[in-house]
């Protein structure tokens, strides 16, 4: 046993944990010790031993283990994670003051007998189900002109992973409905809208003379979502040839029956008015979308792979290009 290590128990002692955690971190692959004993137990340096105290501290803090994970391979920048996580923070005292008001109303019925039937209906209206979140987006539909002008199912072609991962959800908690209310106001800001048609503009161009049906369409990304979260789970990098298939699989997905004549001109199109930074609306948008349900990380994560995808693809035929 080296000098400079210590043991799992030796370790959790010291981050004031347990064994088995710190074993389940080193089982999920999360955390793996540098080396081991002659016996085969874990042995831990002073530098496994920072990464478990940023581990602790941030699943003390609540982060969920897919967020440390990014966090710890640096797919992500540790304040953006602080400023995701400070949000749904705040999101979760705006959840706790709505549920201690309606307690408080529920109670001075009581004396009536009709707390209970007070609490119901009060959740009743406050709550957002199905039912009124497809009524709320149907009348975005019509005042987004790009959009309402649409043939209907391509307007669901659109809205497919919003509807998917969001609108479909059947129950909502009292913390969802608070991120889903504050989703409402920003799409009602008439500036995120216009970020959002700026954003698609690829996809009204390609509606108006589409290669192939609407339902073909779809059938198509979703195959490109499914090896997209492959390529995550496989942590394959953005110049990968697999990563560089699926790049360009996506971007021909938006070329109308002419623009897919000439890939590489649509291409270079495509990618000079996509790499661009999101606007501070939209990652709002994502990160409201991430409190309504979890797996829309999944969408984001994929989102970014195929951008740092594009943008690698789009230098090297830019390096090409260039005169000597």
């Amino acid at each position: 046993m080296r000098k400079d290590t210590k043991t799992i128990g030796e370790v959790a002692k010291m981050l004031g944990t347990t064994v088995k955690t710190v074993r389940y971190y080193d089982d999920i692959t999360l955390l793996k010790p540098s080396s081991h004993s002659e016996g085969g137990h874990r042995l831990y340096t002073s530098e496994d031993i920072s990464r478990l105290r940023l581990i602790t501290t941030l699943r003390y803090l609540d982060f969920g283990i897919d967020e440390i994970r990014q966090v710890m391979a640096g797919e992500i920048q540790l304040t953006t994670a602080l400023d995701w996580q400070i949000e749904a923070l705040e999101t979760q005292v705006s959840t706790l003051t709505n549920m201690i008001s309606i307690l408080r109303q529920a109670k001075e019925h009581d004396s009536t007998g009709t707390s209970l039937q007070y609490m119901n209906e009060l959740v009743d209206s406050l709550s957002m189900n199905a039912d009124k979140r497809n009524r709320f987006i149907s009348s975005k539909i019509e005042e987004i002109q790009a959009l309402g002008q649409l043939p209907a199912e391509w307007q669901n072609t659109f809205l497919y992973l919003f509807n998917k991962y969001i609108i479909n959800e059947v129950k909502v908690t009292a913390g969802q409905t608070v991120a889903w209310n504050e989703l409402q106001a920003l799409m009602n800001d008439s500036q995120y809208l216009e970020d959002l048609v700026r954003y698609e503009l690829p996809f009204f161009n390609m509606v108006r003379h589409p290669r192939v049906p609407a339902a073909d369409w779809i059938r198509t990304l979703e195959n490109i979502r499914v090896r997209v979260e492959a390529a995550l789970q496989q942590r394959l990098s953005a110049d990968s040839a697999v990563v560089q298939t699926i790049v360009e699989d996506f971007v021909m997905l938006y070329a109308s029956q002419e623009q897919f004549r000439d890939k590489a001109a649509f291409f270079r199109q495509y990618a000079q008015s996509m790499l661009h930074a999101p606007t501070e609306r939209m990652e709002r948008f994502n990160k409201l979308c991430l409190l309504l349900n979890p797996k829309w990380d999944v969408v984001v994560r994929g989102n970014a792979l195929l951008m740092q995808g594009l943008q690698w693809k789009f230098r090297q035929e830019d390096s090409h290009s260039a005169p000597c």
